[in-house]
């Protein structure tokens, strides 16, 4: 019996020796590799090939390394019918909300602009933002919303955020349902996309959103590429409506080269790294539900199927 690491970005090895120098009695292998797929129970899987998990005909759980798991239900030949486990770490959390307060500081104080200037030997000073002078709103208030939310309420920022349901964070404003997004995004200057990719998440991003922005919003997408519709972000750019977008998730990555996105001087891209999965800091409580599934003891951080996240 054992675990098997299935992935496409060269990082398999990596993370099997973080397992094996973890639990060393547990056999751990990756799919690169020969092994025995029959005795395999669990499957560590970011972005794995289609298709590949089907090839465990004894497997028990499908562990995501990551916080998100909608790649999984991308899958379609993927045994749905297995608990699904996500990743809930507080490195990943922090990691996440450093990143967004530096994009936000980045808007606020035309670093990105400055920089396009700077390559055209253009000395043109502009007039900056005040954190009292905007209103940071977080669209997804799960864990990684959540922590990133305090986290720029303690700075100083006001900060308010929405979910589907009602949630309580101390000093940050709460919106929930459909019916109070409008009120939410009217009173938004920097959108924050947190939110988990499920079919009722899929384009939210879109032109209906966008207008419902105060002008001059800035948005922020570090959750999934499927949540943005492209053409009504570039729609809301070149009417002047939007200020600019950071953008570290894409619908293909890498991002194609001709996609508009490489040379809009309003849409600063980073390469899908705001929040990075941590092997060491991981590792435990993926051997933990491991030693879990072996005793018929719940799992952590099982998702729910009906909400897909």
């Amino acid at each position: 019996m054992g675990i098997v690491v299935l992935r496409q970005d060269g990082k398999a090895d990596e993370w099997k020796r973080a397992l094996r120098n973890f639990a060393p009695e547990v056999p751990v292998y990756s799919a690169e590799e020969p092994h025995p797929k029959a005795e395999i129970e669990m499957a560590l899987v970011w972005k794995h090939p289609k298709g590949s998990l089907s090839e465990y005909p004894n497997l028990k759980c499908i562990a995501s390394s990551g916080a998100g798991v909608d790649f999984i239900f991308k899958d379609t030949q993927a045994p749905l019918h297995l608990p699904i486990t996500r990743v809930v770490d507080p490195i990943l959390a922090k990691d996440m909300a450093e990143h967004v307060i530096a994009t936000v500081f980045a808007h606020l104080k035309n670093v990105n602009t400055y920089k396009l200037q700077q390559f055209d030997q253009t000395w043109k000073p502009r007039t900056y933002l005040r954190m009292k002078e905007v209103t940071i709103g977080i669209l997804g208030l799960g864990e990684l919303g959540a922590f990133t939310a305090t986290e720029l309420s303690t700075i100083g920022f006001k900060v308010q955020g929405w979910s589907r349901s009602q949630k309580e964070i101390t000093s940050v404003t709460t919106f929930n349902g459909p019916d109070q997004l409008d009120l939410f995004l009217g009173s938004t200057d920097v959108l924050v996309c947190l939110l988990p990719l499920t079919p009722n998440t899929q384009g939210i991003l879109n032109k209906k959103i966008f207008e419902k922005l105060p002008k001059n919003a800035f948005l922020i997408n570090v959750a999934r590429g499927g949540h943005l519709n492209d053409d009504d972000l570039l729609e809301a750019l070149d009417s002047g409506h939007l200020s600019g977008a950071a953008l570290d998730v894409f619908h293909t990555e890498p991002l194609p080269g001709p996609h508009p996105f490489w040379q809009h001087p309003k849409v600063h891209m980073s390469p899908h790294c705001a929040s990075v999965s941590d092997t060491e800091s991981v590792v435990p409580q993926i051997i933990a539900n491991y030693k879990r599934l072996k005793t018929g003891k719940a799992l952590e951080n099982e998702i729910s199927k009906t909400q897909g996240y």
